[in-house]
């Protein structure tokens, strides 16, 4: 049986999907991963890619699951991690279904322990946009509180990394527990591997290389997102609580700063006098709510 799984969480996005999905097949220079995908409720037909008559992947080492409705992204990998340990694969590759990993993305992350050793908690790909420019919003932090700035370097210690290609061996995961499904979206990878990085040396591997399909590169901003994206904005804030508090007094003062700069761009915004309420209130009770908010993580030896 293959010792790494691919983990990709899905939903309405079946042709970007279907990209993600050669790419992992693609991989040179190590075994095929098995390939768990977790179908967040798709109703755009992504089903059909794995079951049915006409199904497009029916071969082995496919494991397709839809899990009954939209947990979200924290949800998605929650589920897939503990599917992956139920199967017995050694580690996890973690992606979202539009990242399109390069062919040598997933030996350059297996190459580290040969390298290195087997003494680290995670390992993160370089991700960059479609235009090969770095991918604003998977730039990996290397203190609590600033982004990696050198790339040159083969292996850069860092402490929060995205979802977008994460090498996590399995014993790590037993140790340390699922990701918060109740974060359902965003910071859910950041407190996930900071939870990691606060045991174990954990490391950008900058050879191992993913492309971020996004529509746009750039960061998630309240301030100049559109209209109809702001509401979700509210699982930022309040999970962002989770993860800064967590910090000590570093944190508190770190995302008091951090509040403040953004109800400040809120102001300066060009949006109408009530946009620009309607936004600075999702920050304000998004944040209140994260105050009384405190999940719990689910381990593998639950039967959640």
């Amino acid at each position: 049986m293959e010792k790494t799984a691919a983990i990709i969480v899905t939903h309405n996005r079946k042709d970007k999907l279907r990209k993600c999905i050669e790419a992992v097949q693609g991989q040179e220079g190590t075994a095929a991963p098995g390939i768990i995908v977790v179908d967040n409720d798709s109703s755009d037909g992504t089903s059909g890619l794995f079951t049915g008559a006409g199904a497009e992947y029916d071969a082995g080492g496919f494991y397709y699951y839809n899990t009954g409705l939209n947990t979200g992204g924290a949800g998605g990998f929650c589920f897939g991690l503990r599917k992956a340990a139920e199967l017995g694969f050694e580690y996890v590759w973690l992606m979202d279904d539009d990242t399109v990993p390069s062919s040598t993305a997933l030996s350059e992350l297996l190459g580290f322990e040969e390298k290195q050793g087997s003494d680290y908690g995670f390992l993160s790909s370089k991700a960059v946009w479609r235009d090969g420019s770095l991918c604003l919003m998977n730039v990996q932090r290397e203190t609590l509180t600033h982004n990696v700035s050198d790339f040159s370097r083969a292996y850069v210690d860092i402490k929060m990394a995205s979802f977008v290609s994460l090498l996590i061996p399995m014993r790590i995961v037993r140790e340390v527990g699922l990701p918060y499904r109740e974060f359902f979206i965003w910071t859910d990878d950041w407190e996930y591997t900071r939870r990691i990085s606060r045991k174990y040396p954990c490391y950008l591997v900058t050879d191992s290389v993913v492309v971020h399909d996004m529509k746009s590169n750039i960061k998630a901003d309240i301030a100049s997102d559109s209209s109809e994206r702001t509401d979700r904005y509210r699982y930022l804030y309040r999970n962002d609580v989770v993860l800064y508090r967590r910090e000590g007094i570093r944190g508190v003062v770190y995302e008091t700063l951090r509040l403040s700069a953004h109800l400040a761009r809120v102001v300066l915004s060009g949006n109408s006098l009530h946009e620009k309420k309607r936004r600075a209130g999702i920050i304000i009770k998004g944040t209140a709510d994260g105050l009384s908010f405190y999940p719990m993580p689910d381990r593998l030896n639950s039967n959640k």
